[in-house]
């Protein structure tokens, strides 16, 4: 079921580097938001903080509060690794496991995790999951070959399906498409609309007219003089692109910079 993300003055460090301040923004459930924003600015830094991933890097550390749902991810006693299973992530690149067949690649995480899902059952699991990645059709004769034999679309759609085998609340997803020809970033943008009908979608892009696409909501975030990265401005897409309040949102989304 899709769980709301609400942030609650978030900041984040890379060692004493402040790299984002105070972002608070509450992303809605079943819906699709965009960050956007010119590079530098905390983007992907702050999507790293939903599932906890920021503080794997060495010194990195975050203040603040992030809840899905009524569950505070950051609070006393949550496993980091129990968060990242509730909280599916997309990189940027493609990144399925080279040794391992489509088939394992998306069964990867519910036998890793214990959820004791085994023969029939993981075969349904497999098979509901490359459905949802809209992959199925494509490689339901050769489960078994290797994940790096697919495109670079297909790839990102197996990452997807993986992401999805762990029934995620949410799903995050770090400039999915960046790498991608036009016609897999279509098959991309489709599935997500397709998504947001069961998860909370959070996607980060560098393409104005992907997040006008897809996402019902937008956050475009600013660093200042200082380097750090804020959050100028957020709400309903259309009025972002349209009407935006602040006029560095204007400045942006018209390419005056960034």
């Amino acid at each position: 079921m899709a769980e709301a993300v609400s942030a609650q003055e978030v900041s984040a460090w890379y060692g004493k580097k402040l790299a984002i301040r105070d972002v608070t923004l509450t992303m809605e459930a079943a819906k699709v938001t965009a960050l956007i924003g010119p590079s530098g600015c905390g983007k992907s830094t702050f999507l790293r903080s939903i599932n906890r991933l920021h503080e794997v890097i060495p010194g990195a550390r975050i203040g603040g509060d992030i809840f899905v749902g009524k569950e505070n991810v950051y609070g006393k006693g949550m496993d980091p690794v129990k968060v990242r299973a509730k909280i599916g992530m997309v990189f940027q690149r493609p990144n399925p496991f080279p040794t391992m067949s489509i088939y394992n690649n998306v069964a990867s995480g519910p036998r890793l995790h214990g959820k004791g899902i085994r023969g029939k059952a993981m075969d349904e699991l497999v098979e509901k999951s490359l459905k949802q990645a809209a992959l199925w059709d494509e490689v339901k004769d050769r489960l078994k070959a290797p994940a790096t034999g697919l495109s670079g679309g297909q790839q990102q759609r197996l990452c997807i399906a993986r992401a999805l085998a762990m029934k995620p609340e949410v799903i995050l997803l770090d400039e999915p498409a960046s790498a991608l020809d036009p016609i897999a970033t279509f098959k991309i943008e489709e599935l997500l609309l397709q998504l947001k009908q069961e998860y909370t979608v959070v996607i980060v892009t560098h393409n104005m007219q992907q997040a006008a696409r897809v996402a019902d909501n937008t956050a475009f975030m600013l660093a200042g003089q200082d380097l750090v990265g804020e959050m100028v401005e957020y709400g309903a897409t259309q009025r972002i692109f349209s009407a935006p309040e602040d006029p560095r949102t204007q400045d942006y989304i018209t390419g005056r910079f960034g």
